[in-house]
């Protein structure tokens, strides 16, 4: 990924949300040549340079300053995901003191934790969304993980080139963008992956609706929240999810469900687990084991988390 051109696009697709009375500028009528705010604006109310500004965006700044960083933030008004993502792209890592990205395996002990959660849906992505672990209740809510080729298991892969997504996420388009966002926010910290860079240019290249979304150039960290799902087995689901990061890797998240006690949603989800099988696989592929996922994606299309 090219940073420069990164953080060019993102500074603009910033500044094409604001309007001039947004931030407490006078609007003197007219038609704007360009949406949202002008440069020579954004620069007035950073209190920097218009030539400063303008080579920043042009990827041209040098050793930028935190303090430069966070008045720029404040006007463009970002949040906390966008403020990251731009100091990641503003101020990147030498490529001499990154250090190289080992596979990403989750701990035995972790896993037999999210299989200790027998009512609770789980599962664990590491980077670029790939789907490192699951408990039995997460392969029956979300899709079948063990049956899936390992280069398709990957949360984005899924939810863009499997058809049935659409079908199993009733708010199809909300979760896209989520997942697109959270796809953004790796590559602000992961421009030299292979493997995601791999992934963009697949989904890119196979998907209308991902080239749509990532062109909107928004960031997002994975929180917590609601979903709709509709469940081919037990009909609609409406769960709430929450997003942890591993202490002793913060670039796994472990991804949990739950439905608000004594609705039909929970008793959907006890129907859903009394029904649920060990997956086969498992005795012989334990999900704790797997590597990340190849740079290269299959053609095939599975079932979809």
């Amino acid at each position: 990924m090219d940073q420069r051109t990164e953080l060019s696009e993102f500074l603009r697709s910033r500044r094409a949300r604001l309007q001039p009375e947004d931030v407490g500028l006078a609007h003197h009528g007219g038609r704007r040549r360009v949406p949202g705010l002008r440069r020579e604006e954004l620069a007035q109310l950073a209190g920097v340079s218009v030539a400063y500004y303008i080579r920043l965006e042009q990827g041209r700044g040098q050793n930028v300053s935190t303090a430069v960083l966070d008045a720029i933030a404040d006007v463009l008004r970002l949040t906390r995901a966008e403020r990251s993502h731009l100091t990641h792209l503003a101020r990147p890592a030498s490529r001499r003191l990154r250090p190289a990205l080992s596979p990403q395996r989750i701990r035995p002990a972790f896993q037999d934790l999210i299989d200790a959660m027998e009512g609770v849906p789980a599962y664990v992505v590491g980077r670029r969304l790939d789907i490192l672990g699951w408990n039995r209740l997460g392969r029956a809510l979300l899709g079948d993980f063990a049956a899936m080729p390992a280069e398709e298991r990957n949360m984005a892969w899924q939810l863009f080139l499997a058809p049935a997504a659409r079908e199993l996420y009733a708010d199809w388009a909300e979760k896209a963008a989520h997942v697109v966002a959270h796809l953004r926010r790796d590559v602000g910290r992961f421009p030299e992956d292979p493997k995601l860079c791999a992934l963009i240019d697949e989904l890119s290249a196979r998907s209308a609706d991902f080239r749509r979304i990532w062109a909107a150039h928004d960031v997002q960290d994975k929180g917590f929240g609601t979903k709709r799902l509709t469940h081919p087995v037990v009909g609609p689901l409406s769960l709430a999810y929450e997003t942890l990061a591993l202490p002793a890797d913060p670039d796994q998240q472990l991804v949990t469900y739950h439905a608000e006690p004594g609705s039909p949603s929970a008793r959907a989800l006890r129907r859903l687990a009394e029904g649920a099988a060990e997956p086969d696989a498992r005795l012989a592929e334990r999900p704790g084991a797997h590597a990340e996922q190849p740079a290269v994606r299959a053609e095939r299309v599975a079932p979809v988390p």
